[in-house]
């Protein structure tokens, strides 16, 4: 291992510790928006056994948000790549470490990709821009399923490029076509694994790399066009998972979850798609992309707005080398962005997350137009500039200051980032809708652990106020507090009636340290 790699390893162990810092104090190691609710409801059923469980005799009150009750079942709306992957923290009881491990390994992958495009310096460069990211970060440390869809489409990226090594295609050297052959079946696997998580973002990660597939099919002789057609059967076997799990839980392999939560939750233009009367537009498409792309060069490295700015000394890096290898990296970011126009709704909370999975794109662009001002090495194997005697350097005085100056004004940007504007938007996200560990406190005081075995009816005029209380229960109901939303009074007392064997109270978020054993009477 070189000395470059050894510090490649040290920023990948630093995001674990950074992004589990996110997880632990800003998020407090619990959900806070729907999309991660339903990961987590989904990776408890997993854990358990289970892919869907029977509905439960008052579905309303027992809301979770997007899990859907259809033909006396329970599930979640999400394919299962990530839920399936978050299920594994769930059973081992760490869940909160899963995407901090995703997270150091996509630093490490991001680096390799670096290396192998660039050279070192570079793969180091984008390493560090990805750790110092509060983008990276505020996703990282959150419960959705971005960090895993990184790694596998940073994976698929890399497999691709040793699949068509050109060491890797000759016979003669059978060990390296056997690596060829093991890199092909790699990125076959991270891409149909890639499409069983988050199936719009493997076409946008995908679509780049498609020219190159069909200038191999017809120039690359028949081991390339083999291992071509192995890749895109591996992959789309299993990517057709999806239809199979929609089969298990619905009974009919084309009908989506996400319909059933919502009827438009469609990736297309025109009416039935999305919330407008007249459907999604181009021009919605566009003011959603405007508005997720302002959010996202504030959050990708932080820099007021201006985290593009080394992208044009990236694309020039490129043009100079000539390096058309590296042209379908650079353009996942751009991709998933086009190919997101299709959906209805933009992205911004957590920066603009559909784009997430191409962030290497922005880092490895951004570290090799740093390093091409900077007159550093941009190519693999490329020395750094000989240190000549100063008689022999004034001449090109330019050349000797370049480094300094790129170093400190990267230097400048990334404090910058760190002291003012990656605390102050992680800060923002502390206790986001209302939720957060303190709205748990009163069930775990030793007169509330005395009431159980309980159902809890929940008196809240959102769902988000009773959404922290979810982490009580699991799929099974079968937790000392069964957490419900009151929808009536009528409906209350048949769904108290249903539990003989608990003790029913009645709870409001705005006194959190009362359990009431009837409801008061409304005012």
């Amino acid at each position: 291992m070189s000395r470059a790699d050894r510090l490649a390893l040290l920023l990948s162990l630093l995001a674990i510790l950074a992004t589990y810092l996110v997880a632990e104090r800003v998020f407090e190691r619990m959900p806070h928006i729907e999309d991660e609710i339903a990961y987590v409801w989904q990776a408890q059923a997993i854990a358990g056994g289970r892919l869907s469980v029977p509905t439960p005799a008052h579905p309303h009150s027992f809301l979770v948000p997007f899990v859907v009750d259809y033909n006396g079942q329970r599930f979640g709306k999400y394919p299962l790549g990530w839920p399936a992957a978050l299920a594994v923290g769930v059973f081992f009881g760490a869940r909160e470490w899963v995407n901090p491990l995703l997270a150091g390994l996509g630093v490490w992958l991001t680096y390799l990709l670096g290396k192998r495009l660039f050279g070192q310096p570079v793969g180091l460069l984008a390493a560090l821009l990805t750790l110092t990211s509060p983008f990276f970060l505020m996703n990282s440390g959150s419960l959705l399923s971005h960090p895993f869809g990184l790694v596998l489409s940073a994976a698929f990226a890399l497999a691709w490029l040793d699949s068509w090594n050109p060491a890797s295609s000759r016979p003669s050297d059978p060990s390296r076509e056997r690596a060829g052959k093991l890199a092909t079946i790699t990125a076959a696997l991270a891409l149909g694994l890639l499409a069983f998580t988050r199936p719009l973002t493997t076409l946008g990660v995908l679509l780049p790399f498609l020219p190159h597939a069909v200038v191999l099919w017809f120039r690359g002789g028949l081991l390339a066009r083999r291992r071509l057609l192995a890749l895109a059967l591996i992959a789309l076997g299993m990517s057709s998972l999806i239809f199979v799990w929609q089969w298990a839980v619905t009974g009919d392999a084309w009908l989506s979850p996400y319909t059933l939560w919502w009827d438009y939750d469609k990736v297309g233009f025109g009416p039935g798609v999305g919330v407008l009367e007249e459907g999604h537009t181009l021009r919605q498409a566009r003011i959603n992309t405007q508005h997720s792309l302002w959010v996202g060069w504030h959050d990708y490295f932080g820099w007021g707005g201006y985290s593009w700015i080394f992208l044009p000394f990236g694309a020039l890096a490129l043009l100079r080398l000539r390096l058309a290898k590296a042209l379908p990296v650079f353009l996942v970011f751009p991709s998933l962005v086009v190919i997101y126009l299709a959906y209805w709704i933009g992205s911004s909370l957590f920066g603009p997350r559909y784009f997430y999975e191409g962030l290497y794109s922005l880092t490895l662009a951004s570290a090799a137009g740093i390093a091409f001002l900077a007159g550093w090495p941009i190519r693999p194997g490329e020395p750094w500039p000989d240190r000549q005697p100063a008689q022999a350097a004034r001449p090109g005085g330019w050349r000797r200051a370049r480094p300094l100056l790129v170093t400190a004004l990267l230097g400048l940007l990334l404090s910058a980032n760190l002291l003012f504007y990656t605390p102050i938007r992680l800060g923002g996200m502390f206790g986001l809708y209302g939720l957060s560990r303190a709205r748990l406190e009163p069930f775990h005081a030793a007169q509330a652990q005395g009431l159980n075995p309980a159902l809890v009816i929940v008196h809240a005029d959102r769902w988000m106020q009773y959404g922290s209380m979810l982490e009580l229960m699991d799929p099974f109901l079968d937790t000392p507090f069964l957490v419900v939303i009151s929808v009536g009074q009528g409906a209350d007392a048949a769904l108290a009636a249903d539990y003989p064997e608990r003790r029913v109270f009645h709870y409001y978020p705005d006194e959190p340290w009362v359990f009431y054993q009837q409801a008061p009477a409304s005012p």
